[in-house]
């Protein structure tokens, strides 16, 4: 096999952005998409220029049409779509966040190895050269020891009846966009926290509007994150380490405005250049990699469930109001 099928489960909004991903990539294929509703998956099909349209999400698991899946569906349903997507024998690109808990990801680690299908966590902005460049600044030491890291994600979320505000169906400012200034802190420290300390703002429907928190790691290294619903669309990270600092503007999206400054210990700022990509490319081609040549996914199972871990550690603190040490 050198290329492989793709199929949509769900007819999800963030879908018009992985397709041209796949179809951009040079050994993917996207033949199906799959709604509850035939009505709904025959019209997207269309509309899209989609092969195969399937009225059941285990209808095209089942179909024999597709290699690998990407899930884009609520959060409180990928576990289950992407257990029961590994048991047909299917490939899975789940959406962040990866899942609610430890113990479905868990779960979800042993169907992946009892199936022997790839799974891995769709987390674009990893995949992309800023992101690697970056990391590669840390690791090689050229910021020093870092200390501490920042970062910050919101945006102005006025549709009350969105799914993002759901708490049964995972909601919350943290689930949703928290996740990313997190990532990058345990991308570049390389690992989950020893301790975290947190703050939310709940609003009526009974999620976060607005967290915060601070996560210590071993070495006493820091990162400090923030998230809200409340605040206009803003993201930004910086980088401290004793021999200089880096400040980023889009850390997580809409890359093609990005800059990344270095400010060195001493000398004038500089600008940082790196290849522009398409934002969801590079997790589709590592897919490809991954079930194509057995590369390992660049984002391992462990570092998705560190991920989940420290989340369900921040909100524990935010709720109890106190600091919550990770085993």
């Amino acid at each position: 096999m050198d290329s492989v099928r793709w199929g949509l489960l769900s007819t999800a909004h963030i879908n018009r952005l992985v397709i041209p991903a796949i179809r951009e990539s040079r050994r993917g294929e996207l033949v199906a998409v799959a709604s509850r509703d035939a009505g709904r998956a025959k019209q997207y099909s269309a509309e899209w220029d989609i092969p195969q349209s399937f009225g059941g999400y285990q209808e095209m698991l089942d179909s024999g049409e597709i290699d690998v899946v990407y899930i884009g569906l609520p959060n409180h349903l990928h576990a289950e779509w992407s257990i029961k997507a590994l048991q047909a024998g299917v490939h899975v690109l789940c959406e962040k966040p990866f899942t609610l808990s430890v113990e479905d990801v868990d779960r979800m680690a042993a169907a992946s190895l009892e199936s022997g299908c790839v799974l891995a966590e769709a987390f674009m902005y990893r995949h992309h050269p800023q992101t690697k460049l970056l990391g590669e600044w840390v690791k090689s030491g050229r910021l020093g020891e870092v200390w501490m890291v920042r970062s910050v994600f919101t945006f102005t979320l006025k549709d009350k009846d969105n799914i993002r505000l759901a708490p049964e169906w995972g909601g919350g400012s943290l689930w949703d966009i928290g996740v990313y200034p997190l990532s990058l802190a345990q991308y570049l420290y390389g690992g989950p926290p020893r301790w975290v300390a947190a703050t939310q703002k709940i609003g009526q429907s009974g999620v976060d509007l607005d967290f915060s928190g601070q996560m210590v790691y071993s070495g006493e290294r820091v990162a400090q994150i923030a998230c809200s619903f409340r605040s206009p669309y803003h993201t930004g990270a910086e980088i401290l380490g004793t021999q200089g600092r880096l400040e980023l503007n889009r850390p997580f999206n809409n890359l093609e405005e990005a800059h990344m400054i270095y400010y060195p210990e001493r000398g004038e700022p500089q600008e940082v250049s790196f290849p522009q990509k398409d934002l969801y490319l590079g997790e589709v081609q590592d897919m490809h990699a991954a079930i194509l040549d057995g590369v390992p996914p660049y984002i391992s199972l462990a570092e998705s469930r560190a991920h989940v871990q420290t989340v369900q550690a921040l909100y524990q603190s935010a709720e109890q109001g106190q600091i919550v040490a990770l085993d």
